[in-house]
């Protein structure tokens, strides 16, 4: 993140002097307890778990920007994770020794504050105990082995100081940040290496991958990485390292990169070996055939009250989530009705038709090429952030400014459309980046790419999403316990806890929504009846996912009816997507665009999101969920405070909780409302 503009900054401290965090005081600790050595204890115990966890944890490290946070951590982002069962054995007695030095700091003797920190801190350690002890996941846990070492780099490159004038606009990072690389890189071998020990020891615990995993991260993305290592990181170097130490610099990038391009490629010879019946890795051996992905109904009620404080059930969710899925489809109609109306299209009678004759209409303005889909993503961008300053919903600087790129090979196959990852919080440097996934000028992808379907998406990413999100939180970084950042288990993978996803993503959704409210000198909201149509849709898929992921991780649905449900209600096209792939419905030449090509793009893309929650239990349902508690907390504030209510002062007090889900601060954010002056 580059350095925060002064009038972002002033505009912060302003707002930060209307909602103010209180310093202690005894009015926030009920017991009458003195609260001063409590904290500071407190203080000192989660700094010291903060700090070990990223030592731990170098991925996270340099996602943070851990350095800014402790300077002994720097040399952290030289290394990757060490997986072997014997530093899992010794990080579990780490983490039980550090529970029970948090649990002997009594909460009714801290601050508010100080007890969600508490809490906050005892949920992530109970989470990691029980997914080594318990769920026993380091065993199987392929794709967070195959893609952590790019992921990892890939932010490492994202965080470097950028070049000065003298050295050309493409140069970035320091002769120090560049070795840090190098050393990165001479680690993959190793990293690669014991996550094949667990992998083995998962084998004979009849404890595998689900089969979708191993062909596609086992087979697929290891292809990627290795010719990431080989090509594109080479290449980037060379563009970007200047300065004296260049050449030398560039040999050991090349040399290092190599080896780490012929570990992926021996990775991807272990999982043909290991998992499949010959070498060229197309049939799976019986052991490994059936369906592995279902996290189990206990477990997942077990994540959501742990990792989300929510009280509801897996059975709960998946029985409330329907009704809320036929509210939206019924919005849907009604403005379907209307644009055909506006535009004298003729609409079938039935709903569902009649949204998808809307659907086909709209998808003829489409982007011709991926890189006109980008720029098309950008341009959304900009309406949007000059929507948010001509109405004034938030006070966006002058130099604040979104950036788009193309999703990375490495991470096409966990990115379906888009996704958003913030610079590291801890440091001044680095950018967020907002990803779109190229469709590899598929002629029905781009169609449903079209024009009219990118707002929503880029008001969920960028403004006022995540970009937004991200770079306003990280300027109250220095009054955040940097335990409320963390990511345990993993930032991004199915090893991750999800703790961060309520608030963020919840807060994605919620700017989709908020956009289309009425703002002075915009009684429409920001959207064009085209683009509302596409945003309620982007709601209906988040409410589907609610019914969909307790479904296929309790039993109540399996992985194909999930896919054929997610194409039809959230495309309207009816039929069953396994009929589809047998039928090859589209695949001829003559049949690239029209209902059997729109059926082909839907099936695919339904079935890449259910690979998507099939491998991250719980964290699909963080969207809605998450959504729905940031409307419920501004309903009651506006209650509360009647005239006194800012919408902007709730934005900031919600944001800067920091990325903890809300049922840990839902009480004392109303309470700052109240007493703020």
């Amino acid at each position: 993140m580059r350095k925060p503009s002064r009038a972002l900054t002033a505009l912060l401290l302003v707002l930060l002097t209307a909602c103010n965090r209180s310093q202690p005081n005894p009015a926030a600790n009920p017991a009458g307890t003195s609260i001063g050595g409590a904290d500071a204890a407190l203080t000192q115990a989660l700094k010291t778990y903060v700090v070990e966890f990223l030592r731990r944890n170098p991925t996270t490290n340099t996602y943070l920007g851990g350095s800014g946070l402790d300077a002994s951590l720097k040399d952290v982002d030289g290394t990757l994770r060490d997986h072997s069962a014997a530093a899992l054995q010794q990080e579990d007695a780490w983490l039980t020794s550090t529970r029970q030095t948090i649990e002997g700091i009594s909460p009714e003797a801290l601050t508010e504050v100080g007890r969600i920190d508490r809490s906050v801190a005892l949920a992530q350690i109970a989470f990691m105990l029980r997914q080594h002890q318990v769920q026993r996941y380091q065993q199987r846990a392929l794709d967070t082995y195959v893609v952590e070492p790019f992921r990892s780099l890939d932010w490492q490159l994202q965080g470097m100081t950028p070049g000065i004038a003298q050295t050309g606009e493409k140069s970035y990072g320091t002769a120090e940040e560049w070795q840090l690389v190098v050393s990165r890189l001479r680690a993959v071998p190793a990293f690669l290496a014991r996550a094949q020990d667990q992998l083995r020891a998962g084998v004979a615990a009849n404890n595998a991958p689900d089969p979708r995993m191993i062909q596609r991260d086992g087979l697929n993305s290891t292809t990627a990485n290795a010719s990431y290592f080989a090509e594109t990181l080479p290449g980037l170097a060379a563009d970007r390292i200047s300065g004296p130490q260049r050449d030398q610099l560039l040999a050991d990038v090349r040399q290092a990169s190599s080896a780490a391009a012929d570990a992926y490629r021996a990775m991807r010879t272990f999982v043909a070996t290991t998992y499949f019946t010959g070498p060229d890795a197309r049939t799976l051996k019986p052991a490994f055939v059936a369906d592995r992905y279902a996290m189990g109904e206990a477990e997942y009620d077990w994540a959501i009250r742990n990792n989300f404080r929510l009280e509801k059930s897996a059975a709960q969710l998946y029985d409330e989530a329907w009704a809320i899925v036929e509210g939206t489809q019924r919005e849907m109609t009604t403005v379907a009705r209307e644009i055909g109306t506006s535009r004298k299209w003729p609409l079938p009678a039935d709903a569902g038709g009649a949204v998808r004759a809307v659907f086909d209409q709209l998808s003829k303005e489409y982007p011709k090429s991926d890189v006109e889909m980008v720029a098309w993503y950008r341009e959304a961008g900009v309406r949007l952030v000059e929507y948010g300053r001509r109405t004034g919903i938030f006070d966006v600087p002058a130099d604040y400014k979104l950036d788009v790129v193309e999703t990375p090979p490495p991470l096409q196959a966990s990115i379906d459309g888009a996704a958003y990852y913030p610079a590291p919080p801890f440091r001044n440097s680095g950018v967020g980046r907002f990803y779109v996934t190229p469709t590899h000028n598929d002629i029905a992808a781009l169609m449903g790419n079209n024009r009219a379907s990118l707002a929503d998406l880029a008001a969920h990413e960028g403004f006022p999403g995540h970009d937004w999100y991200y770079k306003v939180l990280t300027q109250f970084r220095d009054q955040v316990s940097p335990v409320r950042w963390l990511t345990p288990g993993a930032v991004e993978d199915s090893s991750a806890m999800w703790e961060d996803s309520m608030p963020s993503e919840g807060w994605g959704l919620y700017s989709e929504a908020l956009m289309a409210e009425p703002q002075p000198g915009a009684p429409s909201g920001f959207y064009t009846p085209e683009e509302r149509i596409y945003q309620l849709q982007g709601t209906l898929y988040r409410d589907l996912r609610v019914r969909i992921d307790t479904g296929i991780h309790t039993g109540r649905l399996t992985y194909d009816e999930a896919v054929t449900m997610f194409s039809e209600i959230v495309d309207f096209l009816p039929g069953s997507c396994a009929a589809t792939a047998r039928e090859g419905v589209g695949r001829s030449v003559g049949m690239r665009v029209g209902i059997g090509a729109a059926k082909r793009a839907s099936c695919e893309a339904a079935e890449r999101a259910i690979f998507r929650y099939s491998k991250w239990p719980t964290q699909a349902i963080t969207y809605r969920l998450g959504k729905d508690q940031i409307f419920a907390m501004r309903a009651e504030a506006a209650t509360l405070l009647g005239d006194r209510f800012s919408p902007k002062s709730f934005h900031l007090a919600f944001i800067r909780q920091g990325t903890i889900p809300s049922g840990y601060f839902r009480e004392t954010l109303l309470r700052e409302l109240q007493q703020a002056k």
